[in-house]
């Protein structure tokens, strides 16, 4: 008896600083209060979303000045003026898992911000590829082994070639502004900014007066580039996009000959109509 006379005490003291702020015992069922803090569980809170997208590129280049020079072991320096180079997509087997890198492709990695100014940050792998067409008639001026040239020369690849194809890569980190255009149920489309830069980890194959080389990935130079485009969400989690970017690329430590010592410095824009699809990770 006397236990449960201890409950019943218990239960009341319990409630006793509800009946005191309100003037009545709560009920169950009874509203919260107009001025009360709803506690949300910090799951609950949506702190914006992660991104990944994968596809591939055409490419388009300007003309370019292209700078050869060895002083060290061998006897040039002379430049291929308003030099034209093309890109390599090499397409046919792309959808082969083992041959998904082949072609000119891009992947993406980036954060959009869960705020009202649609703002994110992403990091961008664009591998491209960039040929100087062979067999091209190019003025050639500068020292060819001790012989001064300044003339309009059929340039074939006995004399130079050079090629970034595995490839002309851009690691970019880019700031990323969305706005929303039209937005349903399931379906979303937005409009798509971005500006960034970063190094170039560029592979080039080269021939100078016959000497094949293959100089392995390292820093090349810097790029900076910005792009627009569309982005069509489906059901959040997935998203097919189309960007149009356009960089300079500057390209300062470019390693070619036999030994290395051998350096091609050059500076081009570049376009690339960009096809990607990707997924959505809301945190």
């Amino acid at each position: 008896m006397k236990l449960r006379y201890l409950l019943a005490a218990l239960l009341l003291g319990g409630t006793a600083p509800a009946w005191a702020q309100t003037g009545m015992p709560p009920t169950p069922d009874a509203p919260a209060p107009a001025n009360a803090t709803t506690l949300l569980p910090p799951s609950a809170k949506h702190r914006g979303t992660l991104y990944f997208s994968w596809g591939y590129n055409r490419d388009w280049y300007s003309r370019s000045d292209i700078h050869f020079i060895n002083t060290t072991t061998d006897n040039y320096d002379f430049t291929l003026v308003n030099a034209h180079a093309s890109d390599h997509p090499s397409m046919s087997d792309f959808w082969k898992f083992n041959s998904l890198t082949v072609p000119q492709y891009d992947a993406t990695l980036g954060y959009m911000f869960n705020d009202q100014h649609d703002l994110g940050i992403e990091v961008s792998w664009n591998h491209l590829k960039y040929v100087v067409d062979d067999n091209q008639v190019i003025h050639v001026r500068g020292n060819l082994r001790g012989h001064y040239i300044d003339k309009d020369t059929l340039v074939t690849p006995d004399f130079v070639h050079l090629q970034h194809t595995n490839g002309n890569n851009y690691l970019m980190v880019n700031l990323v502004k969305r706005r929303k255009l039209l937005v349903g149920r399931h379906l979303q489309l937005s409009a798509i900014g971005k500006v960034g830069l970063g190094p170039m980890i560029t592979y080039t194959i080269s021939t100078i007066y016959g000497a094949y080389q293959k100089d392995p990935f390292h820093y090349q130079g810097m790029v900076f580039g910005g792009s627009a485009g569309l982005r069509f969400d489906i059901y959040k989690h997935f998203f097919l996009q189309g960007d149009l970017q356009g960089a300079v690329a500057d390209y300062t430590f470019t390693r070619i000959g036999p030994d290395k010592v051998g350096r091609v410095t050059h500076i081009f824009s570049s376009a690339q109509a960009i096809y990607a699809f990707g997924f959505n990770f809301p945190l």
